[in-house]
């Protein structure tokens, strides 16, 4: 049976018209399950505790939990890939951070392609790393411990988060601005290298605030500087690294990306109410404690911050002869 053209062109939009008002129907009512939110680190570090602070807040705004789920590994590799290859349906999310920027430069080959595979979604604080020593290090402040260093050469043990991590790359920058030699011991994720840095272990970690400042103000670690370009309001009493090594800055961020062709709509509801957190002032409060400042934007803004960051710290790794582990 041969159907007239009109009856087929009028066929052809009605199956598009029902196609996608069912398709906004499903992004107007997402979250209907719960999402994962994959943390490619360790808990108890800083993308943990900002991945479990925005994850309260969308779940108390969206009506579904959304479950941190800690994939640590491979210099955030293993979690990365599990969510850049996972269905691009809203309910698999990730924890994006500084050493993703890192990463696409640090290894030559990984089973995803991070440009490619992950969609920026919404960008959520700026932290600074502090120089954190334990208190047996004979330094008080950084200009004595560049000394200490500098008598001390391969004698001092620098913690990290893992290989290409911020904290490693902050210190990097560090040893060579200031023209020290410590040695890079990686952990899987800034918690565990937190756990040995209090108990002597290491000497020195360039940890991300969150997680850490506490440790400061109960004397359990020493704060010499802090590496953003201005002093953190976590730690106002802390000077900056730039005021003893002139032009050292490094910081690092955290954000929400999802496997690449997410729908639009979900990406616009969840940048919505991460944007919505950021000017909540509990919210607020809770990231400033610890040492988090709001980074609000769209996911075109997010897309921006990623793609400088990693043209300046490629040149980094390159100048620096880093290699992954």
């Amino acid at each position: 049976m041969k159907f007239p053209r009109r009856r087929c062109l009028q066929l052809i939009l009605a199956t598009v018209a029902a196609s996608f008002f069912s398709y906004a129907a499903f992004a107007l009512d997402y979250p209907t399950r719960p999402v994962r939110l994959i943390v490619p680190v360790a808990a108890g570090g800083g993308a943990d505790i900002t991945a479990r602070l925005i994850g309260q807040w969308l779940s108390e705004r969206l009506g579904q939990q959304f479950i941190v789920e800690n994939r640590p590994g491979g210099g955030t590799n293993i979690g990365t890939e599990a969510a850049a290859h996972a269905p691009a349906d809203g309910y698999t999310l990730l924890l994006v951070n500084l050493t993703h920027a890192i990463n696409v430069t640090l290894y030559e080959k990984l089973n995803y392609n991070f440009a490619r595979d992950i969609e920026p979604v919404a960008s959520i604080i700026g932290v600074s790393n502090v120089i954190e020593v334990h208190p047996s290090v004979p330094a008080k402040t950084l200009p004595q411990f560049i000394a200490y260093a500098k008598a001390n050469p391969g004698k001092i043990n620098m913690g990290s988060a893992g290989n290409g991590s911020s904290s490693h790359m902050a210190g990097e920058l560090f040893k060579m601005m200031a023209g020290v030699n410590l040695v890079h011991v990686p952990y899987r994720g800034q918690g565990p290298a937190m756990t040995d840095l209090l108990g002597g272990q290491l000497q020195v970690i360039f940890a991300t605030t969150p997680g850490t400042t506490e440790y400061v103000r109960t004397g359990k670690l020493r704060a010499l500087a802090v590496t953003t370009r201005e002093r953190a309001d976590a730690l106002p009493d802390v000077p900056t690294v730039a005021e003893f090594v002139p032009g050292y800055e490094s910081s690092q961020w955290y954000g929400i990306g999802a496997p690449k062709g997410m729908p639009a709509e979900i990406v616009d509801k969840l940048n919505r109410e991460v944007n919505a957190a950021l000017v909540d002032p509990r919210m607020k409060s809770r990231f400033a404690d610890v040492g988090g400042a709001p980074l609000p934007g769209s996911p075109a803004d997010f897309a921006k911050l990623i793609a400088g960051e990693i043209e300046k710290w490629g040149r980094v790794v390159k100048f620096a002869g880093i290699r992954a582990e």
